[in-house]
């Protein structure tokens, strides 16, 4: 089953897997977002199997409508679902960790070979690789603080490495509700890998 909720902004619409994180997409719309999140399943595809995993995930069907607001316009899946409040076993953590490690490892290596200089947007926007690279990395300190992973500002690759693997091991755990943290583990996965792989499908389209 392919389990999906949809995030209703004023104007736009997020349509994201549950089982699967961080495959969002974003539509004016339901069925645009929809529509849209299913042109991407090749691409997630490549993440999945980078993970060991098969992905075969069918139709969407949709199981939840909650309200967004002018983040999700923004393109931010930021509104968190009752959903996420479902426990999460010990080898479901563990599978969604293993792609978040893919999405990290798939990330460094576009990131590495791609140029400096990247094609700006139909009205001339958009960050340059370091920019991004620095945006993500910085993003992901904030987001693991939210679940419950501080780690001061990174002077290394090897500081942010220690982060990463301290976040997956966290989030690696078998997890009950309540949450004691700001976000429950479901979403920081989802939240997590969604930043991530946006970039890096960026990168690839404007490289």
């Amino acid at each position: 089953m392919n389990r999906v909720y949809l995030e209703l902004g004023p104007k736009k619409v997020f349509a994201c897997s549950i089982d699967w994180p961080g495959w969002c997409r974003i539509g004016k719309g339901e069925e645009a977002a929809l529509d849209r999140l299913m042109t991407y399943v090749p691409r997630y595809r490549r993440v999945a199997e980078r993970a060991g995993l098969s992905f075969e995930p069918g139709d969407p069907e949709v199981v939840a409508r909650i309200p967004g607001s002018p983040t999700t316009d923004f393109g931010v899946p930021y509104a968190l679902p009752g959903l996420d409040d479902e426990p999460l076993p010990g080898p479901e953590a563990a599978r969604q960790v293993r792609i978040l490690r893919a999405a990290w490892a798939m990330f460094d290596e576009v990131a590495a070979e791609s140029p400096e200089e990247l094609a700006k947007g139909p009205r001339g926007g958009g960050r340059d690789l370091t920019k991004m690279v620095a945006h993500v990395t910085d993003a992901e300190r904030a987001y693991a603080r939210e679940a419950g992973v501080r780690h001061k500002p990174f002077k290394s690759v090897a500081d942010r490495d220690a982060m990463r693997e301290e976040l997956a091991e966290a989030l690696s755990r078998p997890w009950q509700p309540p949450a004691t943290t700001r976000w429950p583990p479901r979403y920081a996965l989802r939240r997590t890998v969604w930043h991530v792989l946006d970039h890096l499908w960026e990168i690839e389209d404007r490289r």
